[in-house]
C-alpha cells in the first residue's frame, strides 16, 4: 500500500474572486491610463501652438540637436514647450533629421506639422538676381543690400573673396553666372557666390566643348572676356553673334577692336555717363583703341547667350557695325559703307 501526500487544499471561491475582480480593474485602469495618455498625446500633436503674432521666424544653424532646436523655437516667440518637441521627435525616430536653414511658422501650426516642417528642411526662401551686363561692383552692391543675406563678404577684397570661394581666379569681374538664384533666408553671401562661379565654370566648359573651329582664343577664359563685350555691345539676341563676328573677324586680321564698352569699363568710377573723344586716346588696359586684342579681363557678367554667340559666331565679311537707333545695329563689311551708315544712323544723314 502507497503513502500519498496529501494535497494542496484549493483557495477558498471568496478569495479567488476578489483576486480576478483586482486584475479587472487594474486592467480597466490601465486601459483608461492608457486612453487619457493617447488623448493627451493626441491633443498635444494637433491642437495648434499659440503665437502671439501673425509668423515666427527663426533659423536653425548646421549641427543643432532637436533640443537647440526646440529651444530656438520657443525664445523665436512660439509658445510650445522644447520638451514636447523633444518627445516626439523620438517617439517618431526622427531626432537626428532635423535640417537647417530659416524657417517660418505661422499661427495654426500644429507640434506635428512643426516637427515635419523641420525634418523635411521646408525653409523659407528668398532670392537674388544678377542681370546680364552687370559688373561685379555692381554684384557687390546688390549682395550687400539685401536684407536676407549675411553679408561675410562685405569688408573683403575681390581677390579675398575669390579665395573663400575655392576660385583659383584673383580677378572676379565675368566670373558668376547672371540668373536668379534662391537661398534659404540668413544664408551667407559666400555660398551664394560660389554657386553663382559654379555655375558659370559649367556654362563655360559645355560652351566650350561645343565651340565653332579656328576661333582665334587661346582658352575658354578668353571666350568669356569676348562674350562679355557682345553682353554690353547689343541686348538683340539676333545680333549677338553677327556682332561676334566682326570681332572674331577683327581678332583674325590683326585690327583693334575699338568697342566702346570696353573704354568705359576701363574708366571705372571716373565715367561720367558721357564718352568723350580724350577717352577713346587715353591708354588703359582696357582701351582697345590704342591696345590690340582683347582686354585683360571680362568687363561684365555675360549671359548664355552671349557666351553661345562668342563660341559660334556668325559667319560674316561684316568688320563694323553701328547702332540704328532702334536697338540693333547695322552691319558693314568696309569703312565706306560704315561710314555712310555712321552718317544715316547717327547723323541724320548728314555728310
Amino acid at each position: 500500500m502507497q503513502a500519498h501526500s496529501p494535497r494542496a487544499a484549493p483557495p477558498p471561491a471568496g478569495r479567488a474572486g476578489s483576486r480576478r475582480k483586482l486584475l479587472f480593474r487594474l486592467s480597466v485602469l490601465a486601459l483608461v491610463v492608457l486612453m487619457l495618455v493617447t488623448a493627451s498625446v493626441a491633443w498635444l500633436l494637433q491642437a495648434p501652438i499659440d503665437i502671439q503674432r501673425e509668423r515666427v521666424d527663426f533659423t536653425i544653424v548646421p549641427g543643432s540637436s532637436m533640443r537647440a532646436a526646440a529651444r530656438e523655437v520657443a525664445a523665436a516667440g512660439a509658445e510650445i514647450q522644447p520638451w514636447i518637441l523633444i518627445l516626439l521627435s523620438k517617439w517618431m525616430r526622427v531626432e537626428t533629421s532635423i535640417k537647417a536653414g530659416s524657417y517660418e511658422i505661422t499661427r495654426g501650426i500644429t507640434p506635428l506639422e512643426l516637427l515635419n516642417k523641420l525634418t523635411r528642411g521646408d525653409v523659407t526662401q528668398a532670392d537674388l538676381v544678377f542681370i546680364e551686363g552687370w559688373t561685379f561692383r555692381q554684384m557687390r552692391e546688390r549682395l550687400n543690400a539685401h536684407p536676407e543675406l549675411r553679408h561675410d563678404t562685405a569688408d573683403l577684397s575681390e581677390a579675398e573673396i575669390m579665395r573663400l570661394i575655392g576660385a583659383p581666379e584673383s580677378a572676379a569681374e565675368g566670373l558668376f553666372f547672371p540668373d536668379t538664384y534662391f537661398f534659404a533666408k540668413r544664408s551667407s553671401d559666400v555660398d551664394l557666390l560660389a554657386r553663382a562661379y559654379r555655375a558659370m565654370q559649367q556654362h563655360l566648359a559645355r560652351e566650350w566643348q561645343a565651340r565653332a573651329a579656328d576661333l582665334p582664343y587661346r582658352d575658354a577664359y578668353q571666350a568669356l572676356v569676348m562674350a562679355s563685350i557682345v553682353e554690353k555691345e547689343t541686348g538683340r539676341n539676333d545680333d549677338r553673334p553677327l556682332v561676334a563676328g566682326v570681332f572674331v573677324n577683327r581678332l583674325r586680321q590683326g585690327m583693334l577692336l575699338q568697342t566702346d564698352p570696353t573704354v568705359i569699363y576701363g574708366l571705372g568710377e571716373t565715367f561720367d555717363g558721357n564718352l568723350r573723344k580724350r577717352d577713346l586716346t587715353t591708354d588703359t588696359p582696357y582701351n582697345t583703341y590704342t591696345r590690340a586684342g582683347l582686354p585683360p579681363t571680362p568687363i561684365a557678367m555675360p549671359g548664355l547667350a552671349s557666351l553661345r554667340a562668342a563660341l559660334n559666331p556668325a559667319a560674316t565679311e561684316a568688320l563694323y557695325f553701328v547702332a540704328r537707333g532702334d536697338g540693333s545695329s547695322h552691319f558693314s563689311p568696309t569703312l565706306d559703307e560704315h561710314n555712310q551708315a555712321v552718317r544715316r544712323f547717327q547723323k541724320g544723314g548728314k555728310p
